[in-house]
């Protein structure tokens, strides 16, 4: 029997979708295989959860749930037993002529049955043919690099117990961001088609590069050298190398515009740090203690 999704994702009934969203991604990130490879209870945990979230994400399933419509696996509960209606055709309802249209429009607007369809000489009615239902959606989570969320590509995705899907991430996603399967979710009811899979996209994180909406900062080492000395260097970028030219005298911290070298068409902002290749350089530790002209020089001068 499925578990209360509302416990199982550690949320109040009166939870937002905002809230929901939330507590499912964070669940996700800690119970996914790709973190826990090989340990069963966490798929196990992982598989509860995102049917949880699956059940509550869908408005009109989780309507249905809390009016107790449906189960926490989705499934249909009848209100009447095993039995469903078969009690009604022994009798229970007095028919007459006149009040067999009403009694039918009545049935008909409670449990969607076709009591136009009544048999006076049986006393029963005629279930109407079920309507198509369209499947429910699934949700899944995706955890990609930062450097392919720039480039885009196609990744596999696994949902549940089935095959991995192929999945084409577009260039410059963004995280938090859901791509949407269609199809993919699950089996229509009644011949109706299928849901579509729904995945989150989780975008890693960089040591060098972060991403301000199209914009990219990167903060660029370069070498003492250069810094003095100024020039043109190569940046490479994952769409290509870009050209940067440092005037001499280059300082940590400088920031120099790229423009259109960002995500479709924003800058690129590269901040410089000078990096020492040997910081135990007997040469550079010398120029270091000979330069007298430094003596006087106090950087954190005008600091505040």
């Amino acid at each position: 029997m499925a578990k209360n999704p509302y416990t199982l994702l550690g949320v109040s009934k009166t939870a937002t979708e905002a809230e929901i969203k939330k507590a499912y991604r964070a669940l996700a990130k800690k119970l996914h295989p790709d973190v826990n490879p090989g340990d069963k209870a966490a798929e196990t945990k992982f598989k509860e959860v995102t049917a949880a979230y699956n059940l509550l994400s869908n408005k009109e399933l989780r309507e249905q749930y809390d009016s107790g419509q449906v189960d926490a696996s989705g499934q249909q509960q009848n209100p009447f037993g095993a039995g469903g209606f078969g009690g009604f055709n022994q009798g229970g309802f007095q028919r007459t002529s006149g009040g067999q249209d009403e009694m039918a429009d009545l049935f008909a607007s409670l449990f969607g049955m076709n009591m136009g369809g009544m048999n006076p000489n049986r006393g029963g009615f005629r279930q109407a043919r079920p309507r198509p239902q369209k499947g429910a959606d699934i949700r899944a989570s995706l955890q990609i690099s930062f450097i392919d969320s720039l480039t885009g590509g196609t990744k596999n995705v696994k949902i549940g117990a089935g095959k991995p899907l192929s999945l084409k991430i577009p260039v410059g996603v963004e995280d938090g961001t859901t791509l949407r399967l269609r199809g993919k979710g699950q089996p229509g009811v009644n011949g109706g088609p299928a849901g579509d899979a729904k995945i989150d996209i989780e975008v890693g994180t960089h040591k060098h590069l972060r991403r301000e909406g199209k914009n990219l900062r990167l903060a660029l080492p370069i070498s003492l050298k250069e810094a003095i000395l100024g020039g043109k260097i190569k940046v490479l970028m994952p769409g290509g190398s870009v050209q940067l030219t440092l005037p001499a005298g280059t300082n940590s911290g400088k920031t120099f515009r790229l423009k259109g070298k960002g995500v479709k068409g924003g800058d690129l902002l590269v901040k410089t740090q000078i990096v020492l290749k040997d910081p135990k350089n007997k040469a550079l530790i010398d120029w270091a203690k000979g330069d007298e002209s430094e003596n006087d020089f106090n950087p954190r001068e005008n600091i505040l």
